[in-house]
């Protein structure tokens, strides 16, 4: 095959420079040598060296990197910002984190183990999207609204809030009117970012362009419209956005029935007003396992559907605001007598103050969405590992245990009271804790046909339940960032005391228990670092042996330098091997930590009395330091956010997780950071076709492309091989170096990259002599690249070149670790062998070589 050959390199989550991407060299002053910008524009652009080489191939870069970094200054509080929505993220991620994904979206049914699995993510998410809703209610309506009641208190807090502590809009639930605005403002705020980021989900004619010659589709990636998400987006939005108001006015409303019971048209108006917002919330989660939300394409706009949905929520807030803004009813106590007493921020020691006065109803809201949202978590698990019937179970215990906390606290009239010493606790706690067991005992469910055995390093992490453990994941960051929130506003309200402690404004129960919880977590968490540590130090100690056997005569700088390389096989090991693990089973003990605090706090008491003394001060201490670090862990996340691109360490051990978390489209939460990949996959796929179809005679078109992706990249490049005609695959070579297509993604992501569906990349890469286009490049020294069994050709680079400096060098050869793979001797060997059979001077390489 005759022709010019053109590389095409695809950086990974470092956004590497295009020079640098290029390897060009920095000019005799120190300026670097700048490319030219070929095609796109300076946030995704295709760059070439000004001039053109003396050998084939042409080296083009497609710098991807500014959808998640950019300029130093504005990107980077951008990201910072963005961080905030990483529960959203990593909820999202879950829906992908699937062990099995039908190929054709088409074939997903709702009764599937598929499709009802995606259906309990979906039901989470939006779940998610209720706790950033109740935490902004719970902040303004509770803290602000109903127990700041005097201008002392009030002045607090930023802004003109001093007109609630008197007159007309201080008197009844008026005050609960106007704190309900911020979380409705809240959310237009979330919801139009979102919108202005749907220009990253790439809307594409739905349907391949032109006819291929595959019969059917044989992987998820293959899906013309997977990158094409924006109508979807748009439709999954409205639904959340709906549901979040709806919720929000469901919290003053809620209060007001329970402290006022109305009567006659006032009661007319109250249930029917909270019928409607218990209808969109019903309609929201029904929609979200209807095709008109589970399929990409189609059209952008909101359709009936979201119609229907947008025009109940907006009837049942405005009749919301309505029956707050009504005078007391005649049936109840006045409100104001239920409210702290004025003055209690400046002394509180009068009558009252010290009294928990929050808003009646919240704690409980707050705290059956917590015990819901666990058995969420026990349900995905089931269902991901053990197919339908692990539902069973959960199902069981959410009807039960509502039932019986019901009988305990006697709302149940017609039967037998409960024993006096009979807690809710008492029996949330061992219901949760059984169902978690039985379901997760069921045995892994049977595939037709049976899969072969694979080697435990790429087998699906966490045992078939990695979206459980990703939604996991961000629900103990959602419960942080409210407690953390709630417990923040608290403290600026009380003048600095301590609110677990005699203080006027009352934090809701659930952030006292959350606190214990989270000290725990952290000791777990530090218990869990103590143990990676001692599993580095022997793997480290294993290849030291082998570096360094027995009777060696090596220098000690040669013994150094060997320790430095050690550590890096070491690290290769242990994130390949044993990192994920360990990140399953923190997770799991900080969820059944939380688990338990959610069902402790269906007591509504605190973890100690107000008055503690002796021994429960320690454990009072215990409360306020969790609850104080949980206030810091959002300003932690934003503050990594700020300088993942700014330090090389932080951004290849913190980027890689947000570039995972922003690599898949949204179609789970659609309030989550954009998809970089959603444009970037569309404009590689349009470039690589568009330079192929150009005419013979024109000097840009390509005969053949070596697809070079690095980490990251190389992923993205798979997607990119995967959306491509099969005439144009026919003359691409894939180049993979510092992958994570096998230990990372092909475990997280089995449906996509596992061992039975990483082989469909090769398939479409392979010519009709049975030659597959595919060579990967790693190094035992890389803890982020490792082998991929399924490429043609598996190439070794030997990193260092040596342990001391040699032809005349006086420094060491670098440990380049994830870095420099094209300026290793193999890349260079490998790349003109490929060019020179594409040009014809010498055949195609074949095998695995040593």
């Amino acid at each position: 095959m005759a022709g010019r050959v053109l590389e095409l390199r695809v950086h990974g989550v470092s956004n590497t420079p295009p020079a640098e991407i290029l390897g060009l060299r920095t000019r005799p002053g120190g300026s670097p040598a700048q490319p030219r910008l070929v095609a796109g524009d300076a946030t995704t652009g295709f760059y070439r060296p000004r001039t053109d080489p003396a050998e084939p191939p042409t080296v083009e870069a497609y710098s991807w990197g500014q959808l998640t970094s950019g300029a130093r200054t504005a990107k980077d509080i951008r990201r910072a910002l963005w961080t905030f929505l990483l529960p959203f993220t990593l909820a999202n991620v879950a829906l992908y984190a699937r062990p099995e994904i039908p190929a054709d979206p088409r074939r997903e049914r709702l009764i599937s183990r598929t499709g009802l699995n995606a259906w309990l993510v979906r039901i989470f998410c939006l779940s998610l999207t209720g706790t950033l809703v109740l935490s902004v209610t719970g902040v303004a309506v509770d803290l602000i609204a109903w127990q700041c009641v005097d201008e002392d208190c009030l002045s607090q807090v930023p802004g003109p809030w001093e007109f609630l502590a008197s007159g007309w809009w201080g008197a009844g639930a008026r005050p609960l009117a106007v704190g309900l605005l911020v979380p409705l403002a809240v959310l237009a705020v979330v919801g139009l970012l979102s919108w202005r980021t749907y220009q990253y989900e790439a809307e594409m004619p739905s349907g391949p362009a032109e006819p291929d010659d595959r019969p059917q589709l044989d992987h998820p990636l293959q899906d013309a419209d997977f990158w094409c998400g924006e109508g979807q987006v748009r439709r999954l939005a409205m639904v959340h956005l709906t549901a979040g108001a709806t919720i929000a006015a469901m919290v003053p409303l809620g209060a007001v029935l329970a402290m006022d019971p109305p009567q006659g048209t006032r009661a007319m108006l109250t249930w029917g007003v909270l019928g409607l917002l218990g209808t969109v919330v019903l309609l929201g989660i029904g929609t979200l396992g209807h095709p008109y939300t589970t399929r990409k394409g189609g059209r952008s706009s909101i359709r009936p559907y979201g119609l229907l949905l947008s025009a109940l929520a907006a009837l049942g807030v405005l009749g919301t605001l309505v029956v707050l803004l009504l005078p007391d009813g005649p049936a109840g106590v006045p409100l104001h007598e239920l409210r702290p007493s004025p003055g209690c921020t400046v002394d509180s020691s009068r009558n009252g103050c010290v009294e928990d006065r929050s808003l009646p109803g919240y704690d409980t809201i707050l705290t059956w969405l917590a015990v819901i949202q666990v058995l969420l978590l026990i349900a995905i698990a089931g269902v991901s590992r053990s197919g339908r019937r692990a539902l069973v179970v959960p199902v069981v215990t959410a009807v039960l245990v509502p039932v019986a906390c019901g009988w305990v606290n006697g709302w149940l009239p017609g039967l037998p009271s409960a024993p006096d010493q009979m807690r809710s606790w008492m029996v949330a706690a061992p219901a949760l804790a059984v169902t978690a067991a039985i379901t997760l005992l069921f045995p892994r469910a049977r595939t037709e046909p049976t899969p072969p055995p694979v080697d435990r390093c790429v087998a699906a992490a966490w045992g078939g339940r990695g979206p459980a453990v990703l939604a996991g994941i961000a629900w103990l960051l959602a419960i942080s960032y409210s407690a953390g929130l709630l417990y923040w506003t608290t403290d600026r309200l009380n003048n600095g005391a301590t609110p677990s402690g005699l203080s006027t404004i009352t934090p809701p129960i659930p952030v006292m228990w959350a606190g214990i919880a989270y000290l725990v977590t952290l000791a777990a968490t530090a218990g869990a670092a103590g143990h990676a540590w001692l599993i580095l130090a022997r793997l480290r100690r294993r290849s030291l042996a082998q570096l360094v056997p027995p009777g060696s005569a090596l220098s000690p700088h040669e013994r150094r330098r060997a320790y430095d390389v050690a550590t890096y096989h070491g690290l290769h090991q242990l994130v390949g091997e044993h990192a994920l693990g360990l990140v399953g089973r923190l997770v799991l003990v900080a969820v059944v930590l939380a688990g338990a605090s959610a069902a402790a706090a269906l007591s509504l008491n605190r973890p100690v009395p107000q008055d503690a003394t002796g021994w429960l001060l320690a454990v009072k201490a215990a409360v306020d330091i969790g609850n104080s670090l949980l206030g810091l862990l959002p300003v932690l996340v934003a503050g990594l956010g700020l300088l993942v691109y700014r330090n090389d360490t932080v951004r290849r051990s913190v980027g890689v997780i947000w570039d995972i978390g922003t690599f898949w489209p949204r179609s789970a939460h659609p309030l989550a950071p954009p998809s970089y990949a959603s444009r970037a996959v569309p404009q590689l796929q349009t470039r690589i076709a568009g330079l192929m179809a150009l005419p013979e005679d024109d000097p840009r078109r390509a005969d053949a492309i070596i697809l070079s992706g690095h980490s990251q990249g190389s992923v993205i490049c798979a997607a990119v091989i995967l959306q491509l005609h099969a005439r144009w695959r026919r003359r691409i070579w894939f180049f993979s170096y510092g992958s994570q297509l096998t230990r990372l993604y092909g475990r997280a992501f089995p449906a996509f990259f596992g061992p039975h569906r990483l082989p469909t990349v090769a398939t479409a890469l392979t010519t009709a002599p049975g030659r597959t286009y595919w060579t990967n490049f790693w190094r035992e020294t890389d803890p982020l690249g490792w082998p991929v069994a399924a490429a043609e050709r598996e190439l070794r680079v030997r990193d260092p070149e040596g342990l001391h400096p040699t032809d005349g060098e006086v420094n060491d050869p670098p440990i380049r670790n994830h870095s420099g793979y094209p300026d290793s001797v193999e890349f260079h060997r490998e790349k003109d062998t490929i060019v020179a059979m594409f040009t014809g001077t010498v055949p195609a390489p074949r095998g695995h070589p040593d």
